[in-house]
This record gives structure tokens, C-alpha cells and sequence, in this order.
């Protein structure tokens, strides 16, 4: 008979929880038989005294057995998904997920909605008039089967590692979210029930991501990589730059509008770039390498399927994105070299602006966000505009400023250039 108090203890006390002890407890708490203090006693434990790979991978086969796991190994084609830490402006999933089926894979993206700084692929995506985020597996299965659409973006269902989903909510709420086990079982337990064949995971470190330290990113990206390896999924992960933002829009419909420019064979170096870098890792773990992804950019294939795919949600790909009410301007004070541009400032001014939200039940403004037009290593002239603001409430303004005063330098000196992929982690 097992304890919760036995398995706080045994923790607490530096042990290492046995595979019938992890079972039970997430089992129980999931039933509602473990109190929600219990389990915040128990992840703060967890917090200080970590979890074996062992342990963390028992812990994320619980996960996942508390709800379903889904099957798309008869599809015909392999399955390969990415998943994202989260950072500013990373719309990747939009142009990467329509070019990755475009090259002959399927590709079930189970995304979710940003919160704080960081933004949401399902919150970009309905910015599309008519997109709708909650898809059935059977209709999920048929997408992904078209190789005409190849590509779902969609919310996990409320059976998909339930036991993480209460888990989560609870850890957020207790100062218990910083812990590498912790984290690397709540990704890789959603992303290994959904079924995908293989798995890339896009690590963000810096100003703007979750992780600051790169010690720290690789800790974590190391963890998932051997969870979802342990698991059967052909798992990789890249490491990438996250100080500055991402291309040259932070918001939900202005980062639409950017993946087009991407999609269309242009948009910004960066975002380029990331994609095709993930591609490629994408199509390596799938098993596909014949075909070059810059090609499918190039020659509007990776388009056609993003409209199909866009149709196939109920969205109009060609309809007008929403735009925001009003804008204003932040002008470079003098001239010389944009030498840093601070991730982190930017989120949160998209965030005050309405881009974001401070709870998941929070609504938000698919107009809202803010547009760069200079990067680190651009020269740009006194009074040149450096970023335009974007909302419904002007209001916000006061606050967005604000913030954006100390976000950037500008200075008679080159930036220091880093990397966009800081590293590659394998099994």
C-alpha cells in the first residue's frame, strides 16, 4: 500500500523513487486521490533534490499512460514533429511545418497558446480569419495521410497526458517550474503520446527564452533527447541563439504576414535560415534524405501545401489578416550601429501592447505586436524608425516604451556576432 507522504519523504530525503512508487503517485494525483499539496510538496522536493534518468523517464512513461497515446504508423509516410522552447518572435513552426510535408513527410504539430513574453503558435495561427485550433484524431490522421496537406497545427486533446496538464497548472502556481526532470517530462510526454515516429527539439537560450544559460539549455536538451531516445523516437536537438529576436515582427497576425514573406522564397535571413536548418534535422530523422527543403521554398511547393493546410483548419488563406487600430513609432535618437537588441524587452512590450497574455484564459490581440525594422549590425541614421508599435489600446503605448527605452544599443562599433545554432545534441 502505497503513501503520499512515504513518497515525499523518501524523496525530500534524497532517495530514489521506485517505478511502482512514481506509478502510483501520478496515477493517484491524476485520480484526484493525491491531494494538490501533496504534490507540490512532492515536485519541490523534486525541485531540490532532482531526478535519476531513470526516475525522470519512469516519471514521463506515467504521464503519458494517464491518457491516451496516439497511432499514426499507418500513414504510408514517416512521422517527424519540432518542438520549441519558446522565444520572440519564432514563427517557425508556420513556414516549417508546410515545407517539412512538402518534402514528403507528415508532420502532427500539437502546439499551444504563449503566456508572458513568449508567443503562441495556435494564437499566430488564429489570427487567420476562420482557423480553427481543436481537431478529432480521425481528422487529424486524414490531414496527415492528403500528401497534398501533410501537416496538422492543432491543441492536444484533454486525453493527452492529462496527469501533466494538472501537473503543470499546479507547478506553475507553487514556483516548482525549474527543474530540468520536471520540464523534460512534460515536453517529451506530450510529444511522445502523440505518435510522432521522430522528434526535433529547437532548445532556445538567452535574454528572450526560458533558459538564459547555455549549461542550462543543454542540461535539458540533453534530458529530452535521451527520453524520447528511450522511448523509441528518433529524437535530436539544436541549441539556438535567443538574445535578439527573431526576424522582424513580434505579434500574432505580424508574424503571419512574416512567414508569407518566408513561404513566398524571401523574409528575413534568420527565420530562413532556423527553418531550413530544422527541416533538414527534421527530414534526417524521417529518413528522407534526397530532397533539398531550399528547394521546396523555392519553387512554391512548401506554399501550396501551407494554403491546403491552412483550408483543411477552416482558415482563408486568402483573407486580410486583422490589423491593429493604432501605431506609433520609436525613432533611433542618433545614428551609428544597432549593436544589441534585447529579446527579452521586445516580448514584454508585445506582451503590454496585447500580444500576450498573463493567464492562459486571457484574451488576445491578433494585431497587436511590434514590427523591426533594423538588427543587430544594421547602420541606421538619426530619426531613422528602429520599431513600430502595434495595438487596439493605445494606452499601452506608455507602458511598451517604457520598456523598449534600454532595449537597444546603438553605438560606433560592430556587434559581437553569435551563432543562430550554438550547438547539436544526439543520443
Amino acid at each position: 500500500m502505497h503513501s503520499a507522504v512515504d513518497v515525499i519523504r523518501a524523496k525530500r530525503d534524497g532517495g530514489q523513487l521506485s517505478d511502482a512508487q512514481i506509478d502510483w503517485v501520478v496515477d493517484a494525483f491524476t485520480r484526484g486521490e493525491v491531494a494538490d499539496e501533496q504534490m507540490a510538496a512532492l515536485a519541490m522536493a523534486i525541485v531540490w533534490r532532482g531526478m535519476t534518468r531513470h526516475e525522470t523517464a519512469r516519471w514521463t512513461r506515467a504521464m503519458i499512460d494517464s491518457g491516451q497515446r496516439l497511432d499514426f504508423s499507418g500513414l504510408g509516410r514517416p512521422t517527424v514533429d519540432k518542438h520549441s522552447t519558446g522565444g520572440v518572435g519564432d514563427k517557425i513552426t508556420l513556414p516549417l511545418s508546410p515545407l517539412v510535408a512538402a518534402c514528403g513527410a507528415a508532420v502532427p504539430q500539437l502546439s499551444g497558446r504563449g503566456l508572458g513574453h513568449t508567443g503562441g503558435t495556435l494564437d499566430k495561427l488564429e489570427a487567420i480569419p476562420g482557423w480553427q485550433a481543436d481537431l478529432p484524431v480521425a481528422r487529424m490522421r486524414e490531414l496527415l495521410a492528403d500528401p497534398k496537406i501533410g501537416a496538422v497545427v492543432c491543441a492536444a486533446g484533454a486525453d493527452l497526458a492529462p496527469a501533466d496538464k494538472r501537473l503543470y497548472a499546479l507547478r506553475d502556481v507553487t514556483g516548482t517550474v525549474e527543474s530540468i526532470p520536471l520540464i523534460a517530462s512534460s515536453i517529451m510526454s506530450k510529444k511522445i503520446a502523440e505518435g510522432t515516429g521522430a522528434l526535433v527539439l529547437d532548445v532556445k537560450v538567452g535574454r528572450g527564452a526560458f533558459l538564459k544559460e547555455l549549461a542550462q539549455a543543454r542540461e535539458l536538451a540533453t534530458a529530452m533527447v535521451e527520453l524520447g531516445t528511450d522511448a523509441g523516437v528518433r529524437t535530436v536537438a539544436l541549441l539556438t541563439a535567443m538574445d535578439t529576436p527573431l526576424g522582424h515582427t513580434a505579434g500574432n497576425a505580424l508574424e503571419v504576414c512574416e512567414s508569407l514573406d518566408v513561404l513566398a522564397g524571401g523574409g528575413p535571413a534568420d527565420v530562413v535560415d532556423l527553418t531550413l536548418a530544422l527541416a533538414r534535422e527534421m527530414l534526417a530523422q524521417a529518413g528522407i534524405d534526397d530532397i533539398d527543403p531550399a528547394d521546396a521554398l523555392a519553387d512554391g511547393r512548401a506554399m501550396d501545401q501551407w494554403r491546403a493546410m491552412v483550408r483543411a483548419q477552416g482558415g482563408d488563406p486568402d483573407a486580410p489578416l486583422p490589423q491593429a487600430r493604432h501605431t506609433e513609432t520609436l525613432r533611433a535618437p542618433v545614428g551609428g550601429t544597432l549593436t544589441r537588441l534585447d529579446a527579452l524587452d521586445v516580448g514584454l512590450a508585445a506582451w503590454r501592447l496585447g500580444a500576450g497574455r498573463a493567464r492562459q484564459s486571457d484574451p488576445v490581440q491578433a494585431g497587436a505586436g511590434i514590427e523591426m525594422h533594423a538588427k543587430p549590425g544594421d547602420s541606421i541614421s538619426a530619426g531613422q524608425p528602429l520599431l513600430t508599435l502595434h495595438t487596439d489600446t493605445p494606452d499601452a503605448f506608455a507602458p511598451a516604451l517604457e520598456l523598449l527605452a534600454d532595449a537597444f544599443t546603438i553605438a560606433d562599433a560592430d556587434p559581437e556576432h553569435l551563432p543562430l545554432i550554438l550547438d547539436r545534441i544526439t543520443a
